[in-house]
């Protein structure tokens, strides 16, 4: 959710600033040359000044020509070029030269300084020049007309270079961009804080809820910051947690109550049955049919117990040889395969693991006796352990009928026995009691079908400790 939440507070922040900081960018480039334009004016109306009472050469007297005023004009415009290098001058109406710096420069046929010279002309100063930006290499061109007696003798016209004027808008725009990167890296920090102030309660209920789905029930939601409508649902989820798992104890006692309370009736009952038996003749297929649904009825009920149990305890976890434990219940069941002409083989590398070693064992004889069960004779059964960093496992694989797609869905369910199995003894929780048992301690167990026929059943346990 942070990966998802943060970007979307990222993309904002930055829109915010951009916003900001383009028209001040633009601002800034604005000012720049309004302060240029400024003092280009300034200029033109002292140059307009002195070149007010120049002379015209055409209604000069030649005693009186040249014009000191011309002379003292041309120095100033010379002056003004050497040091500023700002091309100037003052041209008549005709656009012939009054004075000019450098003398090479005249008045451009076209172009934005003939804008200027003939808005000027008609007695009004040029308008700004166009906006100027740093990557742009023009020239601002600032005209203003020279009065004498209210008519326009003539105009005065600067040609600026923008290099200086595009450096200062560039050196402010980086001071802008430092900024925003600053206020970016801050903004960014107090999206950091905030989203992780925010989910931070979110993180531990997700937690929580994967250790209860797992079966971890007694676990919790700890108390955290953040919102108080997150903490207000931290606390109704451990309310609503210790409600179900009051439910679930509530359910487990009654089952194991249930188990126990009948086992002393189903005692006795099965003792009437055996007494009875001894007024019938021998070999009675009824009496025998009611003793095999008796003993049937006890081991559900052990069964029942077991599972119970099962899941009210806590998996007691250890360091365990998984290749030794493996080959200990394989010689186990060895006479019993002798005895169905089944062909029962371990291949057992040392290899350990996490897990508790009567747990294991349980659900091995579960799988294997499940597979001795199910494998007509002269067929095998194979056991291989195996192992990778992270876990090791146990695969049982057998030479029986194996399951159907639907059926192999449903195996290890409580009760659950195939239909073409119902005749084989058993009550159907064996493998049900396994994976509680194996859950309890990170372990699972799976079913898949094996090649040529048969199943192939994996055991998984953790090989990392609970510390970790």
């Amino acid at each position: 959710m942070r990966t998802r939440l943060l970007p979307l507070l990222i993309v904002l922040m930055a829109a915010v600033l951009l916003a900001l900081g383009i028209p001040l960018a633009v601002s800034v480039a604005a000012a720049q040359q309004q302060r240029v334009v400024v003092d280009r004016i300034d200029d033109t109306a002292r140059f307009a000044a002195l070149a007010q009472f120049v002379t015209d050469p055409a209604t000069a007297s030649p005693d009186t020509f040249p014009d000191e005023r011309r002379e003292t004009l041309r120095k100033e415009l010379a002056r003004y070029y050497s040091v500023y290098g700002i091309r100037a001058g003052v041209f008549y109406r005709n656009g012939t030269a009054m004075a000019n710096a450098p003398d090479a420069w005249l008045l451009p046929k076209t172009g934005e300084g003939r804008d200027a010279f003939n808005e000027a002309r008609l007695s009004r100063r040029s308008h700004d020049p166009q906006q100027v930006w740093p990557w742009q290499r023009h020239r601002l061109v600032v005209a203003s007309p020279v009065i004498r007696d209210g008519d326009v003798m003539a105009v005065v016209v600067t040609d600026s270079p923008t290099g200086q004027m595009r450096s200062r808008t560039l050196h402010g725009w980086l001071i802008i961009g430092a900024g925003e990167v600053f206020a970016m890296l801050l903004a960014l920090g107090a999206a950091l804080r905030l989203t992780g102030w925010v989910l931070r309660p979110v993180r531990v209920l997700d937690a929580t809820t994967h250790d209860i789905a797992t079966g971890r029930l007694k676990s919790r939601v700890a108390a955290a910051g953040g919102p108080p409508e997150l903490r207000r649902l931290a606390r109704s989820f451990n309310e609503m947690a210790d409600n179900v798992e009051d439910v679930l104890e509530q359910q487990r006692a009654f089952v194991a109550d249930a188990s126990h309370q009948l086992r002393n009736p189903l005692s006795a009952l099965l003792l009437r049955i055996e007494l009875l038996a001894l007024e019938l003749p021998e070999g009675n297929e009824e009496i025998a049919s009611v003793r095999t649904e008796g003993k049937r009825l006890a081991q559900v009920l052990d069964d029942l117990l077991d599972l119970a149990l099962a899941e009210h305890a806590e998996a007691d976890l250890c360091l365990t040889d998984i290749g030794a434990l493996t080959a200990e219940r394989v010689s186990s069941w060895q006479p019993l395969a002798e005895s169905k002409g089944v062909r029962l083989a371990g291949t057992c590398p040392a290899t350990t693991a996490w897990a508790d070693p009567i747990t294991l064992s349980s659900a091995l004889d579960a799988v294997i006796d499940n597979a001795l069960k199910f494998t007509p004779e002269g067929e095998s059964v194979e056991v291989m352990v195996a192992s990778n960093g992270e876990v090791s496992t146990v695969v049982v694989t057998d030479g029986g009928p194996g399951l159907s797609d639907e059926d192999l869905a449903r195996i290890g369910d409580r009760f659950w026995r195939s239909t073409g199995h119902q005749n084989i003894k058993g009550s159907g929780l064996g493998l049900s009691i396994s994976r509680v048992l194996l859950s309890a301690g990170g372990g699972s167990i799976a079913y898949a079908h094996n090649e040529p026929h048969g199943l192939r059943v994996t055991v998984t346990v953790p090989r990392s400790g609970p510390a970790s």
